[in-house]
């Protein structure tokens, strides 16, 4: 399903990253950098809330709003119940709405703010997007004192927050369409090979964007998926194509491929994942190429695996959703 929006613009971003992410590919692109896990702080979750405040302070500070210029937060992370951003939110004392679609939660979010912001009461709205390296693994696949050892498929959670303000306020950027995907689930088990369990999905959204906009590959500057990883990717090229019929050239890139320098960085395997990888690209690398006009219209698609270690424990395969965000610069 594809909804077109008229008066949705981006105001600012902000993004916030830890070491690893420092010496990724955009590690200079980052308004703040961190040393280590901790930041400061006690525990991990407190740590991934710290990020969350310093994000969201710093995209405030970019635009020239204050906190009662936010009329929305809307926040996203991969914690039990959203508790980094819904701890966070207690400092901000705004209304708050908490989503969750795992990595796909960053365009999860425009869809929701886009939708809000045809309400003429609301004028600026705050998302915010978080993962922890940590705090994943410890809840999704091991305690990470285990050092268990990963396959080469595996893709490595990204350590970092961003924030981004969406405005009715006219600007350079427009978001001038959102597409709400479908859950897909292909019969895949392992909790390491995300990269198969979401290029279907991605493959579906991009399919469906296309053809509810009338539009093709070449309309687009560049279609940026969120963290399918470097195996992922190349799945989602074939599946595309033999199903499909679509040849996403090299218009095609992933986020998770890109972030970090797997040259240098053997510990992130496969690539980056979480909420915030497709976030810190996207805020950084891609708005900065849009506003020097590098690039005029880009397609992002978020994917998230929509998985849980209780249902793996029954067995049961990982389904998967992806959702589509038009971005477009205008005169």
């Amino acid at each position: 399903m594809t909804i077109n929006f008229n008066n949705v613009y981006v105001k600012d971003s902000s993004t916030v990253a830890c070491k690893d992410e420092k010496e990724g590919n955009f590690g200079k692109l980052y308004d703040k950098t961190y040393d280590d896990y901790y930041i400061g702080c006690k525990t991990f979750e407190q740590a991934e809330m710290k990020m969350i405040n310093d994000s969201v302070s710093i995209v405030l500070d970019k635009s020239k709003l204050k906190l009662d210029d936010i009329n929305v937060i809307i926040g996203a992370d991969l914690s039990n119940q959203i508790t980094a951003n819904s701890y966070s939110s207690i400092k901000f004392n705004r209304p708050y709405i908490g989503l969750y679609n795992a990595c796909a939660s960053m365009c999860e979010e425009f869809i929701v703010a886009g939708s809000l912001l045809q309400n003429k009461e609301i004028k600026n709205i705050l998302l915010n997007v978080s993962s922890h390296n940590m705090t994943a693994e410890r809840q999704f696949r091991n305690p990470v004192e285990y050092g268990c050892p990963k396959p080469k498929r595996s893709t490595f959670t990204v350590t970092g927050s961003a924030s981004l303000v969406l405005t009715k306020e006219k600007t350079n950027i427009k978001v001038s369409s959102v597409s709400i995907g479908t859950t897909t689930d292909l019969g895949v088990t392992d909790v390491y090979d995300m990269g198969s369990v979401m290029a279907p999905s991605a493959a579906r959204t991009i399919f469906e964007h296309l053809t509810q906009t009338n539009t093709t590959i070449d309309d687009y500057d560049l279609i940026l998926t969120g963290d399918l990883g470097v195996y992922g990717k190349e799945i989602l090229k074939e599946y595309i194509k033999e199903v499909y019929d679509i040849d996403l050239k090299n218009i095609h890139e992933d986020s998770a491929c890109i972030i970090y320098d797997r040259k240098k960085q053997s510990q992130v395997k496969a690539g980056g994942s979480g909420p915030a990888c497709l976030a810190l690209v996207t805020y950084t690398d891609v708005l900065n190429k849009m506003k020097e006009g590098n690039l005029k219209k880009v397609l992002l698609v978020a994917t998230g695996a929509l998985m849980s270690p209780t249902m793996n424990n029954q067995k049961l395969s990982i389904p998967s959703i992806s959702h589509a965000v038009c971005l477009e610069v205008v005169k």
